[in-house]
């Protein structure tokens, strides 16, 4: 792959891995009484959703924008990791049991542009971090 399409790929997969955060950070903003008692369903304190609302909507315009890019992808791997064992543990469920894998995939998603970079269309690139 040339590097201009390399460098294309990478913000693709950018905007696709940041669509789902900023879309669920927006979302939870829409009616917040129901995710904080979806939280305390799941035995999350509801004073998390705030914290929660401005982590994922700050993390996916970070993705998006290319801007410390490796340390962002790394924390929203795991932070894919640990939303999954704590809202899909219900494997028997096959929904549940899909939503697990697609945090696991999103996980490694972030796991290869934690590694990767975000290439050269980015903030990252322009401060010669890429």
């Amino acid at each position: 792959m040339n590097t201009s399409l390399h460098s294309l790929a990478k913000l693709a997969a950018r905007v696709l891995l940041m669509l789902l955060f900023l879309v669920s950070g927006l979302g939870k903003l829409s009616d917040p009484a129901a995710t904080q008692g979806y939280m305390a369903a799941m035995g999350l304190p509801g004073i998390l959703l705030w914290p929660t609302i401005v982590f994922e909507i700050g993390t996916a315009l970070c993705i998006l924008l290319g801007f410390q890019t490796r340390a962002v992808a790394a924390v929203l791997a795991a932070f894919s990791l640990v939303t999954a064992f704590i809202f899909h543990h219900q494997l028997a469920d096959q929904v549940q049991q899909i939503m697990f894998l697609k945090n696991l995939a999103i996980a490694g998603g972030f796991l290869l542009l934690a590694c990767s970079g975000p290439g050269r269309y980015s903030v990252d690139a322009k401060r010669g971090k890429p």
